[in-house]
């Protein structure tokens, strides 16, 4: 499963995402639903935002977590205490299980990065029982993410290299209206609903808001990155200001939005 998502550490795609993917498990947890005695798969697990969420309900017999970094299966390794939890390194387009492994397989903020999310997808109904449920989310990048559309139009309108980048990242897959929803139906899931699931990002101030980003994390730290000396030098300032929006630095809050998707394994 080769990721377009760029890690530098863990540590960085904590301040960067991991706090926010924290943020928005619970209400994805809730719409992909969990009963007491189930096993579930946390697909693309990263630090284990997803995956500790989950192992704060009590009644989960078992809970098993792959991601494609080492990084990431090192980091949540090292935070894992919980006997029920395994973590391993996987590729979420050829999953180690056999089939109907699992009651339920869960991909929070991951297939989006995924070149062959359909492939992905089709996996993770591979490995439910008949019965069980797959669901996924993605953000909107395009619509629902107003903290990073800020960053991308700013840097689209000083650098045109930007503007191609501000595309694939608008675009990533499973990202347009009922794309998701396509996905699953094809991967012959019954029952498929999609939504979207909304939450804040609270920024402290514009170093909290951009320190990961400068430091080269995610898409856009990649972009910032790879930029020479007068270049990001502009891109820094303009998005600083487009942060502050004219008032002194400081706290900023920011609507998030997510697509969420769900699907039961027919039989």
């Amino acid at each position: 499963m080769p990721s377009s998502f760029n890690v530098g550490s863990a540590e960085g795609y904590e301040q960067l995402m991991g706090r926010w993917s924290r943020r928005l498990a619970p209400g994805f947890i809730d719409f992909a639903g969990l009963g007491d005695g189930e096993s579930v798969l946390d697909v693309g697990c990263g630090t284990g935002s997803l995956t500790f969420t989950l192992a704060g309900h009590a009644g989960l017999k078992a809970i098993s977590a792959i991601d494609f970094s080492p990084v990431f299966v090192e980091a949540a390794s090292r935070r894992n205490r919980d006997p029920r939890v395994t973590i391993r390194q996987a590729d979420a387009c050829a999953l180690p299980f056999a089939d109907a492994s699992f009651d339920r397989a869960l991909c929070l903020l991951v297939l989006h990065f995924v070149p062959e999310a359909g492939k992905a997808v089709a996996e993770m109904a591979r490995v439910v029982r008949p019965g069980g449920t797959v669901a996924a989310a993605v953000w909107d990048h395009y619509g629902g993410m107003s903290c990073m559309r800020m960053t991308w139009d700013t840097a689209a309108m000083i650098d045109a290299n930007a503007q191609a980048m501000r595309h694939r990242y608008s675009f990533q897959p499973m990202m347009r209206p009922g794309e998701m929803k396509a996905s699953f139906a094809a991967a012959g899931l019954a029952d498929v609903e999609e939504t979207s699931l909304t939450m804040r990002m609270d920024y402290s101030s514009f170093a909290d808001y951009w320190d990961p980003i400068a430091a080269g994390e995610g898409p856009l730290g990649k972009y910032v990155a790879a930029l020479d000396a007068p270049m990001r030098a502009n891109v820094d300032a303009a998005v600083r200001q487009a942060y502050e929006a004219g008032e002194p630095d400081g706290p900023r809050s920011f609507a998030s939005v997510a697509w969420a998707c769900r699907g039961r394994v027919p039989g």
